[in-house]
């Protein structure tokens, strides 16, 4: 497995996979902040790639420096498989880069469902923002 920053070939990989593994309306949320976030600072948008195939793919954002786990989809058959702890490890070493104070998960109705995943990795409830409406994709 190869976690790598996104690059402007892998939309289409990156576009289907949230298209297949996210509700529509979460889908929509999440294109528009990935567009966004791409526009903005594409160095906090990662995918995982086995055998040359994006399974996977994490939205990170920095906002009063503090950074945020936005979105994170992985391929429904590449599932349990470390490949979302590795995507959070990578972004996180992201984060400790640009020095921001707090990491936080942004959770909200189509990922809340990921909360013990987070608490598995040793987050708690102070690390959850939930209401991620109002949370900006923006360059901190």
């Amino acid at each position: 497995m190869i976690i790598r920053s996104f690059r402007l070939s892998d939309h289409a990989c990156v576009n289907r996979l949230l298209s297949e593994v996210l509700t529509a309306d979460c889908y929509e949320e999440t294109i528009d902040a990935l567009a966004n976030q791409l526009s903005l600072d594409s160095g906090l948008i990662l995918v995982a790639e086995v055998d040359q195939q994006v399974v996977g793919v994490i939205i990170g954002t920095v906002d009063d420096n503090k950074g945020y786990y936005y979105r994170l989809a992985i391929d429904v058959s590449h599932r349990n498989r470390g490949i979302g702890r590795t995507l959070i490890r990578h972004l996180d070493k992201r984060f400790q880069n640009r020095k921001v104070n707090k990491i936080m998960i942004a959770l909200d109705r189509h990922n809340e469902h990921l909360r013990s995943f987070y608490e598995s990795l040793g987050y708690q409830a102070k690390d959850f923002m939930s209401g991620i409406a109002s949370l900006r994709i923006v360059n901190g």
